[in-house]
């Protein structure tokens, strides 16, 4: 089986919704992980901080160099993620539209390379 990245898009723009919509939205997710972890599809999942959080570290210069803020300067950015092993790219698709009415967002999904053989 391949493993997929289920990325969360998450838009700063868009506002919080309500607590009492925030709990149903944490129960659907973890109904999800459990359906992953159930059928041994999961191999790990996290949610993350706002991108404001984040700090980029450059050591291509031969220097270290830190910036607070994310890397990209864009509006949307990942929220949080799932690595699963699923047999095909269909099957990853429908994960991810589960993934997607879970966390109420879009899903992006994305196959890892393959380790090269050694």
């Amino acid at each position: 089986m391949t493993q997929y990245l289920l990325s969360v898009q998450y838009n700063e723009d868009l506002e919080t919704p309500p607590p009492e919509v925030m709990e149903q939205l944490y129960a659907d997710v973890d109904v999800f992980n459990r359906k992953l972890q159930d059928q041994s599809l999961w191999v790990f999942a996290g949610g993350l901080h706002p991108p404001s959080t984040a700090t980029v570290v450059d050591a291509t210069s031969g220097d270290v160099v830190t910036s607070d803020g994310p890397f990209a300067e864009a509006k949307e950015q990942i929220g949080g993620f799932w690595v699963v092993e699923a047999p095909d790219l269909d099957a990853a698709l429908a994960l991810a539209a589960e993934a997607s009415a879970a966390c109420r967002g879009p899903v992006e999904v994305r196959p890892f390379q393959d380790e090269p053989e050694a």
